[in-house]
């Protein structure tokens, strides 16, 4: 629950095997990281093959995960600045962004070191004022964009280029699946 609402996820795996596609609709309560939702892809492959993982919230964003083998995962979001306001899609935003998971990239974390001598316990006199939060704004960490981020070619060589992805709106899942041939399979599911 956030803020008195309720945040309505529709997650689903659609694993490639020798005879078409496998779906599975899965729970997200266990995952915290792009690892756990990789580690979750590779249980549900076939052979080490294709997982792609599809998530969506009510309508405002979705996300594609493509998890190949032990590869590293591919990540698409069809609106990064919706996206990084859900605990979801701030994973994947986070990631394809180089932030760390409390929000700061690699090198704001190594520039927001301040050696000046209060590391020795002495309050910082911006903590004590409540300046300088951890958000994104106040450590320069880049905004997401108010659009996609990521590969938008992760799906190419499955039957969805680029432009297609990209054109694509939030409710994405029924044309992805429709391209890859497993439109029943999922209905199966979802």
């Amino acid at each position: 629950m956030t803020s008195g609402r309720v945040t309505v996820y529709f997650a689903a795996l659609l694993a490639r095997t020798e005879d078409g596609w496998e779906a599975s609709d899965t729970e997200l309560d266990d995952v915290e990281t792009l690892t756990d939702l990789a580690d979750l892809a590779r249980e549900a492959a076939v052979d080490d093959d294709t997982v792609v993982a599809y998530i969506e919230q009510e309508g405002t964003w979705f996300g594609v995960v493509r998890v190949d083998g032990e590869d590293d995962p591919r990540i698409f979001i069809s609106n990064a600045a919706a996206a990084a306001r859900s605990s979801y899609g701030a994973m994947l935003t986070d990631e394809l962004l180089g932030r760390d998971e409390d929000g700061t990239d690699d090198l704001d974390s190594l520039d927001s070191l301040d050696l000046d001598g209060t590391e020795d316990g002495e309050p910082d006199p911006a903590e004590v004022t409540g300046e300088g939060e951890g958000t994104a704004a106040a450590s320069g960490a880049p905004a997401p964009p108010p659009g996609p981020l990521g590969d938008p070619g992760l799906l190419t060589d499955l039957g969805i280029g680029d432009k297609e992805l990209l054109a694509l709106d939030t409710d994405a899942l029924s044309e992805i699946a429709d391209a890859l041939g497993c439109t029943e399979v999922l209905e199966a599911v979802r």
